[in-house]
């Protein structure tokens, strides 16, 4: 597997960007489709609307949010949108964005370590 990492949507693109994945299900406020230099947004393998209100990027939530989470990439959809990573990661350099402050504590970051680990 090439290089998977993850940040945020608002950052300038990078030349080692490789491809440049949303993977939010809802669009970044404020940014324009053009400055957001995106290959692709994939929506499918977003927590739900559910888990994510749920989550509210509180770090406290964080270790039962990514339990969650993985339960959810085992959905029928989350699980080809997963499939779909994991395949462009086998052909280059692939960086998952989300609009999210706080990177650590992110859905983009639980995606990057499961890719990484498997």
């Amino acid at each position: 597997m090439q290089e998977v990492r993850s940040r945020r949507v608002y950052e300038e693109a990078e030349r080692s960007d490789g491809r440049r994945v949303l993977v939010d299900r809802l669009w970044p406020r404020g940014l324009s489709k053009e400055k957001a230099h995106l290959d692709e947004w994939l929506k499918a393998v977003a927590p739900s609307d559910e888990l994510r209100r749920w989550y509210g990027h509180q770090p406290a939530k964080f270790a039962e949010f990514k339990r969650r989470y993985k339960t959810e990439l085992t959905e029928p959809d989350r699980a080809e949108a997963f499939r779909h990573l994991r395949d462009e990661a086998r052909t280059g350099p692939v960086t998952l964005l989300t609009a999210t402050k706080d990177i650590e504590h992110s859905e983009a970051e639980v995606l990057v370590q499961l890719m990484r680990s498997r």
